[in-house]
């Protein structure tokens, strides 16, 4: 028999398969069309202090093999889903990821504070979100700063914290070894890439923002490398994001030495998408025999 069960900083995942931040809102449109249960895990969108509408403008836009985004960390407010959102997704039989943004360590201390006596598995900390024009770039690029959001959320947390990084590191496998020295207790990467759109016609950027972050297909080879060198460098488990679309790539992800694995523009496409990743992991284990993704991750 083969077992998808995985074990991610002492925290049991029935599969390794969870739904990416911000692309399942809270787990609420999904399980309308499919049992969300049958997952791994699932994070929130990214929550931040106050509530957010989000950015103005286009929000998404479509390119070759991917999408570009820029929704702006749409949210309810922490409170907001601890009151409404909180006890929907703990009365599922799935591991709880709480994402949580900020644009100062102010922020990322009292958003901590808030959740920290409430029921979750995971704190998975945004500092690498692209699409707001002030804090996350910055905190998820710079060694140091990101350092001193961890170390200082690190005393804050009585859960277990997971880091989100932004591709634009300085140097990511730097940059995650810091992090792993801070108390981090897993990481997650990576998040989208930024890039730009022009309308050809205005004459003008497509997004209000101007840049907006880059999902999809077209991003899952650098962030494949990207997630195999961080894994080759700590001993903290990773959960791999990027282009995630079959149970091929899901599997060429635990390879390179991933945990567990996020979906995100797929589900656009099907948002079912997960279930069908999880069987295919499961057929290629029957077919080559293994027993457990112990035995085949990180052999690359």
């Amino acid at each position: 028999m083969s077992n998808l069960e995985t074990i991610f900083s002492g925290i049991k995942f029935k599969n390794p398969v969870v739904l990416a931040s911000g692309t399942c809102a809270f787990g609420h449109e999904f399980n309308k069309i499919f049992d969300i249960q049958k997952l791994g895990g699932m994070s929130s969108k990214g929550l931040t202090i106050a509530k957010r509408d989000g950015n103005s403008g286009t929000r998404i836009w479509e390119t070759p093999s991917g999408i570009m985004n820029s929704i702006g960390l749409e949210n309810p407010s922490v409170e907001g889903f601890i009151k409404d959102e909180l006890d929907f997704i703990n009365s599922l039989d799935i591991v709880n990821i709480v994402n949580l943004s900020g644009h100062s360590i102010d922020d990322f201390c009292m958003g901590t504070e808030l959740l920290d006596d409430k029921k979750y598995d995971i704190l998975e900390l945004n500092i690498s979100c692209p699409n707001i024009k002030s804090g996350g770039m910055s905190f998820g690029t710079k060694t140091s700063i990101a350092r001193e959001v961890v170390r200082t959320i690190r005393k804050k947390c009585s859960h277990k914290l997971v880091i989100k990084l932004s591709p634009n590191a300085e140097d990511i496998v730097e940059l995650s070894k810091a992090l792993e020295g801070e108390g981090a207790d897993g990481l997650s990467l990576v998040n989208t890439f930024q890039a730009l759109a022009i309308n050809i016609h205005t004459r003008k950027p497509v997004f209000d923002n101007i840049y907006a972050g880059l999902s999809g297909p077209a991003i899952k080879p650098i962030a494949l490398r990207m997630v195999h060198q961080v894994c080759k460098a700590v001993s903290i488990p990773v959960m791999g994001i990027g282009g995630i679309q079959t149970w091929q790539d899901a599997i060429e992800y635990i390879l390179a030495g991933a945990t567990t694995i996020q979906i995100g523009s797929a589900s656009f496409i099907k948002p079912d998408v997960s279930l069908d990743i999880i069987e295919g992991i499961k057929n290629y284990m029957l077919e080559h025999n293994i027993s457990s993704l112990d035995e085949i991750r990180g052999v690359i």
